[in-house]
């Protein structure tokens, strides 16, 4: 059993005006109780659950935001037109397992922030704000919604990751209880259209599903069950096996997909045989010099760097995995 080195989180604790009686109030799922203080004005922003016909404003937004703060640090667009990050925002508030939460002003949204409940770590993001609606905490509530969700929950951990060259967000999130944990590089390339001797890579199956769990809970100490049947049912999870065995598997190699393997070869098998890397490319630890190293010797390049930062439950990680933007 792996020791558990979670660090505190948040959750919006009660107001005064319930007496100092409460003020001391039990934390949750060993996340830290905070209050928070909102600037003046702040309060007539409403939250409020998000609905399938908020997706075109939420994706303008997404858009807008993403674009202003890449833009400002000389780097890609996250969102290269309004569109994607619209058909995204489409699939997330008709997703079942996705809490969505909407700010508005005077009945027009102004924000939004999704959080990802298929599994027993949650895992937050989008988070985005209108640019000209910024600087007044809406980002600040909007966090605090959907980890008091998860924590009304009972998710053992909550995760998320943060672009490293915007300072105000990881400042923001480490307020909020979260620590920092690995520093991720996100990579893009052609596809590379290799095959690794001794790993058979090929399409995972409904089958795969116990052994790859296994594998996850193996490294990671949890199972990502219901991200790996979305990619399953959808067609984009593939996995690896060497002598006869399953040995890492990934639900898609992309920006929102997840790989998990025993070691660096499965690893570079699975991305070797990879169709593309579709959706913004993919994350893996920076840490990981080998893998690093190889996929720049193969033709890989690095966009930029990424924070994972969790609250909660957090086990070293104990074999080779990339994790989606999520966590």
């Amino acid at each position: 059993m792996r020791r558990n080195r979670g660090g505190p989180g948040a959750i919006i604790g009660r107001s005064r005006a319930e007496g100092k009686s409460r003020q001391q109030c039990r934390c949750v799922q060993s996340m830290l109780c905070i209050r928070p203080i909102y600037p003046r004005g702040a309060m007539s922003i409403i939250l409020r659950r998000g609905v399938p016909a908020d997706a075109e404003a939420c994706g303008r937004i997404a858009f807008e935001a993403f674009k202003a703060i890449s833009s400002a640090h000389n780097f890609p667009w996250d969102f290269p037109t309004p569109d994607t990050a619209i058909g995204l925002m489409r699939t997330l508030l008709a997703h079942p397992a996705f809490y969505s939460v909407v700010a508005e002003e005077d009945g027009a949204i102004i924000g939004s922030n999704f959080v990802d409940e298929r599994g027993p770590i949650a895992g937050i993001g989008p988070i985005t704000v209108a640019p000209a609606a910024q600087n007044r905490s809406t980002g600040r509530r909007l966090m605090q919604a959907v980890m008091e969700q998860e924590a009304r929950r009972g998710a053992v951990g909550v995760r998320l990751m943060q672009s490293a060259y915007h300072n105000r967000s990881l400042c923001l999130y480490t307020k909020l209880g979260f620590a920092s944990r690995e520093m991720c590089s996100k990579m893009e390339g052609p596809r590379l259209g290799l095959k690794l001797a001794g790993y058979d890579v090929r399409p995972a199956k409904m089958a795969d599903l116990d052994a790859c769990n296994a594998l996850c809970r193996q490294v990671h100490g949890h199972d990502r069950n219901g991200e790996l049947s979305d990619a399953i049912r959808q067609g984009s999870a593939r996995l690896v096996e060497h002598l006869g065995r399953i040995t890492g598997y990934a639900s898609e190699l992309a920006f929102y997909g997840h790989a998990v393997a025993l070691t660096n070869q499965d690893l570079e098998a699975l991305i070797a045989a990879a169709p593309g890397f579709e959706h913004g490319g993919f994350l893996l630890p920076t840490r990981n010099t080998e893998l690093f190293r190889w996929c720049l010797e193969h033709g890989l390049r690095l966009v930029h760097q990424m924070t994972l930062m969790t609250t909660g439950l957090y086990n070293e990680p104990a074999g080779a995995y990339l994790p989606s933007v999520l966590y």
